[in-house]
């Protein structure tokens, strides 16, 4: 199975990349997960994932929006039940959350792509239990800290790395800034 960090800029297209595997996995009708930090970048790939696998679902779409879920710690209970019964009988083929991905009554059905982003955030036994899950899936982690290459490949040896070195035509920059706490 695929064991990867996929490493680039904000806006460089890592969502994309996964968008793709997650396509590619729904079409042999496998589950995948995408865990993130934070509700608010959970939400924001719910809605990205939309556009890119259902919106104007067609034939040739590979996922219905039914079939793609959300699972916070918000997510009131009774759709979490809704939830947990969707990915145990492989009716929900993505799920995307947070940390509430790790709670024990949840199963799959057929797991076979993890996907987790700003990896540097989960311990290396959360992004474990969430692989355990299912029966040795693909593994993507993605990052938007820059690690150099020597580095990552002392702390993620066991990971394939690769970096998205470029930006999309017309992406603009990134500008960061240091403001003293007076300003």
């Amino acid at each position: 199975p695929m064991n990867r960090l996929l490493q680039g800029d904000v806006g460089s297209g890592k969502t994309v990349v996964a968008a793709l595997a997650i396509a590619m996995v729904a079409r042999h009708q496998a589950q995948s997960a995408l865990m993130a930090p934070t509700s608010i970048l959970a939400e924001q790939h719910y809605r990205n994932l939309i556009d890119y696998l259902a919106s104007n679902h067609t034939e040739d779409t590979p996922l219905a929006e039914s079939e793609i879920r959300l699972l916070i710690g918000a997510t009131p209970e009774t759709q979490k039940q809704e939830i947990r019964a969707g990915l145990a009988d492989g009716s929900i083929k993505l799920v995307i959350g947070t940390h509430a991905l790790l709670e024990d009554p949840i199963e799959f059905q057929s797991l076979q792509l993890v996907i987790i982003d700003e990896q540097h955030r989960f311990g290396v036994e959360q992004r474990a239990a969430l692989r355990a899950k299912g029966n040795n899936p693909h593994l993507l982690v993605m990052t938007a800290t820059p690690i150099p290459r020597s580095l990552a490949l002392t702390i993620y040896g066991d990971l394939d790395v690769s970096i998205i070195d470029e930006m999309p035509p017309g992406r603009q920059p990134v500008e960061t800034y240091i403001v003293p706490p007076r300003e």
